[in-house]
C-alpha cells in the first residue's frame, strides 16, 4: 500500500531497527516501545488487519509466529516468558492499518485488557 507506513519499511523506504527477518516477514524495534523488549512483527505483503486473514494468506500469520519464536530464543527473553499481542481496529488498538504481532518482554508485565 502506497501510504502505508509498515509497507515503507518493508521496501526500506523509511528506516527502522530491523531485528530479523525471513522471505515473508520483518522484525523491527517499536518506536514507542511499552516495556524493555517490544518488537513488531509483519508479513511483508499488505494485510490490513486480522479480520483480513484467510485461507490464501494464513501462511504468513504462521511466519510471523516462527519468527517470533526465533528472536524470542536469540534474545533469551523466552526463558523468562513474553506476550504476543495483536490488535484489530480502532476499538482493539490498532494505530496501524497493517497486521503486526508486538513480542512484548525483558520484564514482569502486568495483566491490563484496557
Amino acid at each position: 500500500m502506497k501510504n502505508c507506513i509498515f509497507c515503507k519499511i518493508v521496501c526500506k523506504e523509511i528506516k527502522a531497527d530491523i531485528v530479523a527477518e525471513t522471505n515473508n516477514s520483518i522484525a523491527f524495534k517499536d518506536i514507542n516501545p511499552q516495556a524493555k523488549f517490544h518488537i513488531l512483527i509483519i508479513p511483508k505483503i499488505h494485510i490490513k488487519s486480522t479480520v483480513d486473514i484467510c485461507q490464501h494468506n494464513i501462511h504468513l500469520l504462521s511466519d510471523i509466529i516462527l519468527l517470533s519464536n526465533q528472536i524470542s530464543k536469540s534474545t533469551k527473553i523466552i526463558s523468562n516468558g513474553y506476550r504476543w499481542v495483536f490488535n484489530t481496529g480502532k476499538d482493539g488498538g490498532q494505530t496501524v492499518d497493517h497486521l503486526h504481532m508486538h513480542l512484548i518482554g525483558g520484564q514482569p508485565l502486568n495483566w491490563s485488557p484496557a
